[in-house]
């Protein structure tokens, strides 16, 4: 009879159990003439200890605006210095951090504030075709009238302080820089008081999930969960004191707030932030100037640096390592990783927002078929089991849902203990909704998520093995493929195909190149070229916005109600 699929972690490495602003502390005096920050497009470049300073300038400062232990403070931006000091500062003064996602719009933004309670906003004044400014405005036209501080906004009631980065003032806000006033005797003293009280249980951080339906749930994480996470993490990586960091994926986001930032915290490594936001010139420039060791990116994020006209005369040799995750990694582009961009050490990580978010993650020396086609082993730590409907534990190698249990699951959802128990189980296993199988080895491969799998005919189709095949194909570049609704079969296959710059393949071009070579269940009905796929800021491609869209498009919908 063939094992069953559960595996655990590691345990030799004890988890760290201080508090987030105790290690940052100890870290930057260790690392202190070490570069700690280098943020490019701001010409910022701050050492361990000049960043130690200002988090505890920040921090300081956000106490002197009344801010209690457990306090809600919101930060809407982009990538830059001052989402990284308050990040930490946050931390060091018992304070919650609320990430705002850069892309939410007035419904979003007042949901979020109003869900958690947040007393406190940092806001950039605007991003790409965002102007926050107004839309806080929007929200809170109490603003205008208003003294900093002394907001009284009606659809915003616990809403206090609204804290504006740049150095041009806004009626009713408080500008970011006025918190970095040197703290005094008595203001040190007191922020060190009560970063002795504060225990790495308790909840530091709430992200928002981005889910398909229904209002996003706030998962709310704690100085262990994401401490350690990011810890293991760097282990994985192997990641040096000194070692630079390319870090282009958003900090609002566990790839850059944790795998990224405390990443580099636990190991003494330099956080190199390119741009505000991912531009592959930024991050080949940031790569060959800084001679960064590693660089984060999801899939397509790889995919635009690799693809950029100027790519060839860009010295990436400093390259050894790095991270492609936040979605399923296409074969064939982890290989052009490795081959071209010097990446030998890269590994792939899998994980969620609600676990801190990695549970799976490949190592350095793993044979490369291994890091190609798997997200790798059990983080330390950490216990997963693959479950089929029933809940019962399935034999290695059979599909079933990944369900992940250990320091890493969140605290719980903010304000939601309904849907905290839909997620967490009785036995403290986080269940993900992600579809994955387990080999004898312990390697996990994820097949997809359970509402993508497709039914066509009575038959399971799992997208991601026909997309893993159509990247063969030399014309493509990108390809999803989703399920849309059919009269006969119930589902059929549907492809978006991303073709490579110059090409013009053929619907029937495709469908010759996966007769004979996949079962024929399995060739897409349906084959759309397209320029971009919808993806959130993250870069995760949203498969239900391609599903809605080819619905309507084909006149389905009747069928999808039959």
């Amino acid at each position: 009879m063939s094992e069953p699929s559960i595996v655990t972690g590691a345990t030799d490495a004890p988890l760290i159990e201080t508090t987030i602003g105790a290690y940052f502390d100890a870290a930057c005096a260790t690392h202190a003439d070490e570069l700690a920050l280098i943020s490019r497009h701001q010409g910022v470049r701050l050492t361990y200890a000049d960043f130690g300073r200002k988090v505890e300038a920040l921090a300081c400062g956000l106490m002197r605006l009344g801010l209690a232990v457990g306090d809600r403070v919101a930060i809407w931006s982009q990538n830059n210095e001052e989402w990284a000091l308050t990040q930490f500062a946050t931390a060091k003064a018992g304070l919650i951090l609320v990430n705002i996602n850069p892309a939410y719009r007035l419904a979003e933004l007042d949901y979020a504030i109003n869900k958690v309670g947040c007393r406190a906003l940092i806001l950039s004044p605007s991003f790409k075709s965002s102007d926050y400014l107004a839309m806080i405005a929007t929200l809170a036209p109490e603003l205008a009238t208003s003294k900093p501080g002394a907001l009284t906004a009606a659809r915003l009631p616990s809403l206090q302080w609204v804290i504006r980065l740049g150095e041009d003032e806004t009626p009713g806000m408080l500008n970011f820089g006025a918190l970095l006033a040197e703290p005094s005797a008595a203001e040190r003293a007191a922020l060190a008081t009560r970063g002795a009280s504060l225990k790495a249980t308790d909840p530091i951080n709430i992200q928002f999930t981005s889910g398909t339906t229904g209002n996003p749930k706030g998962a709310t994480l704690t100085h262990r969960n994401i401490l350690n996470n990011g810890r293991f993490v760097g282990d994985a990586i192997r990641l040096q004191p000194g070692e630079l960091l390319c870090i282009p994926v958003p900090l609002y986001h566990c790839f850059g707030m944790v795998m990224g930032n405390l990443g580099c915290l636990t190991h003494g490594a330099t956080i190199v932030y390119p741009g505000e936001a991912f531009d592959p010139l930024a991050v080949l420039e940031a790569v060959a100037e800084e001679r960064c060791a590693g660089l984060y990116g999801v899939p397509t994020m790889f995919i635009g640096v690799l693809d950029h006209p100027g790519f060839a005369t860009f010295d990436l040799s400093s390259l050894r390592t790095g991270i492609m995750a936040g979605s399923p990694c296409p074969i064939e582009v982890m290989k052009r990783v490795i081959a071209e961009l010097h990446m030998r050490e890269v590994t792939i990580a899998y994980g969620m927002t609600e676990t801190s978010p990695v549970s799976f993650q490949s190592g350095v020396d793993d044979p490369l078929e291994r890091r190609v086609s798997t997200v790798g082993r059990i983080q330390p730590h950490c216990q997963v089991k693959i479950v089929d409907g029933d809940g019962n534990t399935v034999p290695r190698g059979t599909p079933g849902e990944l369900c992940t249990r250990g320091y890493s699951v969140m605290h719980g959802y903010w304000d939601d203990p309904a849907k905290t128990v839909e997620a967490i189980d009785a036995d403290g296993f986080m269940h993900t909704g992600d579809l994955a199988t387990i080999d004898d080895e312990g390697y996990c491969n994820i097949v997809g998520r359970i509402k993508d799998m497709v039914i066509r005919g009575g038959e399971n189709v799992y997208p991601r093995e026909i997309e893993e095949f159509l990247y063969r194909h030399p014309k493509i570049r990108d390809v999803q493929v989703v399920g849309v609704p059919d009269a006969k079969y119930g589902e059929e296959l549907c492809a978006w195909i991303i073709p490579r710059d110059g090409e013009m393949p053929t619907e029937e071009e495709i469908r010759a190149f996966c007769r004979g070579q996949i079962a024929h269940y399995k060739i897409p009905r349906w084959i759309k070229f397209v320029d971009a796929f919808p993806m959130t800021v993250t870069g995760k491609i949203q498969k239900f916005l391609i599903r809605r869209q080819m619905t309507e498009e084909l006149g389905l919908e009747e069928a999808k109600t039959a």
